[in-house]
């Protein structure tokens, strides 16, 4: 019989000191790396999402990667520092309109709602009936919408507030863009042979698949979204909406939140028919309904595109979950977290089903005893 030889309590302080001591290292090295870490999350997404643009414009310059990184991170320059900029001062130069406006609300007189808002499916009735308490009291729905008007004002002026910050992560991430951009192999490389040391011949496939997914992410959300508030903001210009362009910014964002442009476009349909343009306000639901739809459509053909074999569910769940989880960066944090972990279990199931499908084939159940057709062994197929 096979004896086991003792764990010596020696060895098993060596084990718990190890392990303590690894994991000071690696809670020291990320409260150290803290302030870097978003900024370092935004630029492997940006340079993943645009890595074939880039081996593109490094083939048009004849094979160089300096002149290609170059443009890449001056093109990444004014793609974050640029509308920055021109928001906040849009918001600067807006304020006071925005204040009367705002101020203006309680009187603003809404005529009753048309026959075809009760009709319209699942929610008709319930905007109906907000719409005709607007009309008959403002002064109630005002009051109603005033918290959600200060939180709002509130969380503008957090973020006027940490305006440096902000653009401090931004000229970071796109340093570190531009280093990855330069030396994008070898970090791929080292995260590669880190991830087949954990999980053995896996370790390419998930490598690969997390970069499947946030380019599958980038194509299919960030893109799509574009489509959704490039459609919003045309449709507000276009019948005369006053505010179009910060309208659109503000459908970009919720179409980020997969809320859809809808919240940003129904105060221009309630503006105009207010003011006495029914047929432009028609035109506008119609646009507002065509951009609210439209992502049905189109995510599922980018995200397919992206290359990443998942279902739209996972992506789905994933951007919303990393939404409410990290803000912004969650979008792309949460489908990989969910890729990755989804890949792993399905290849354990997957392993242990094999290991299990190749068991012995005979199973000894009894001792050898003399039967009346002669000496052997009772064994049962499995």
């Amino acid at each position: 019989m096979a004896t086991t030889a003792p764990v010596l309590h020696g060895d098993i302080t060596r084990v718990v000191l190890s392990v303590l001591g690894i994991s000071l290292l690696i809670g020291g090295s990320l409260w150290v790396l803290r302030p870097f870490l978003e900024s370092l999350l935004w630029a492997v997404t940006i340079v993943d999402a645009t890595w074939p643009l880039l081996l593109l414009l490094e083939r048009r310059l004849g094979g160089r990667r300096g002149p290609a990184v170059a443009v890449m991170t001056l093109a990444l320059l004014l793609v974050l520092i640029v509308p920055l900029y021109v928001a906040v001062e849009t918001i600067v130069d807006q304020a006071d309109r925005i204040t009367a406006l705002v101020r203006m609300l309680p009187t603003l007189q809404l005529p009753a709602p048309p026959q075809w808002v009760s009709d319209l499916p699942v929610v008709g009735q319930r905007v109906a009936e907000f719409w005709n308490a607007a009309a008959t009291d403002p002064q109630e729905v005002t009051e109603r919408l005033a918290p959600h008007f200060r939180a709002a004002l509130a969380w503008f002026g957090e973020q006027a507030g940490s305006f440096g910050s902000m653009l401090v992560k931004f000229i970071l991430t796109v340093l570190i863009s531009a280093i990855l951009f330069a030396k994008g192999e070898a970090a791929v490389d080292q995260l590669c042979r880190f991830f087949r040391r954990l999980a053995g011949e896996r370790g390419d496939a998930i490598v690969a698949l997390a970069g499947k997914a946030i380019r599958a992410v980038a194509l299919g959300v960030v893109v799509t979204a574009l489509v959704q508030a490039a459609i919003a903001g045309i449709g507000l210009a276009v019948v005369g909406v006053p505010y179009a362009g910060l309208l659109a910014a503000i459908a970009f964002v919720l179409c980020i939140a997969q809320l859809g442009p809808i919240l940003a476009m129904i105060p221009g349909v309630v503006w105009l028919y207010a003011s006495g343009s029914p047929g432009r306000g028609t035109v506008l639901l119609v646009i507002m309904v065509g951009a609210q739809v439209i992502d049905n459509v189109i995510r599922p053909l980018l995200i397919k595109r992206g290359g990443a074999d998942l279902s739209l569910l996972l992506i789905i769940s994933g951007v919303v979950g990393g939404l409410l989880w990290l803000g912004v960066i969650g979008l792309f944090v949460g489908p990989v977290i969910l890729a990755v972990a989804s890949t792993l279990l399905d290849g354990w199931i997957t392993s242990g089903l094999g290991e299990a499908a190749q068991g012995p084939a005979t199973e000894v159940v009894g001792k050898p005893r003399s039967t009346p057709h002669g000496e052997g062994q009772i064994t049962r197929q499995t």
